[in-house]
């Protein structure tokens, strides 16, 4: 393995603000299901299966200064915001009855929890995707090629 020098200290902020959202994100998941008790559907179980290894690889990243772990991030945030939006898409109505995903269990399309009127839990959800993509691409367009 070749060393790399370390992140600067503009990367480790953001690669920091990414990890406090993954964590963030993870506990409030766990907050909801097993706090609250709402049960999550299928396309809740895809994103928590992006977000809580993120928690992990960020911290490790930040841990040992690691490049790599935006490298191995930034997939899993992708996948993780695509499900998260295509979620808020069925929330909205905009996916037909044909395209939903679940059939047993907790329904993927009824709202359980709304926050000062419109805040739901996959909006939250694409917003947690998206701040950590965005911070992800800062950090990467910082690295040397």
């Amino acid at each position: 393995m070749i060393n790399s020098p370390p992140l600067s200290r503009t990367q480790w902020s953001l690669l920091l603000a990414c990890w406090l959202i993954a964590l963030v994100s993870s506990l409030g998941s766990l907050f909801f299901s097993e706090v609250m008790k709402l049960e999550p559907c299928v396309l809740c179980w895809y994103q928590r299966i992006a977000m809580f290894p993120l928690a992990l690889i960020l911290a490790q990243g930040l841990y040992t200064q690691d490049r790599q772990s935006v490298k191995y991030a930034l997939p899993l945030a992708w996948a993780g915001g695509l499900v998260a939006l295509y979620h808020c898409l069925l929330y909205a109505g905009f996916i037909p009855q044909g395209l939903r995903p679940c059939g047993k269990g907790s329904s993927c399309a009824e709202q359980k929890l709304e926050l000062a009127g419109f805040i739901t839990i996959p909006l939250l959800s694409v917003l947690a995707f998206s701040l950590i993509i965005l911070l992800l691409i800062s950090v990467k367009k910082g690295l040397p090629k």
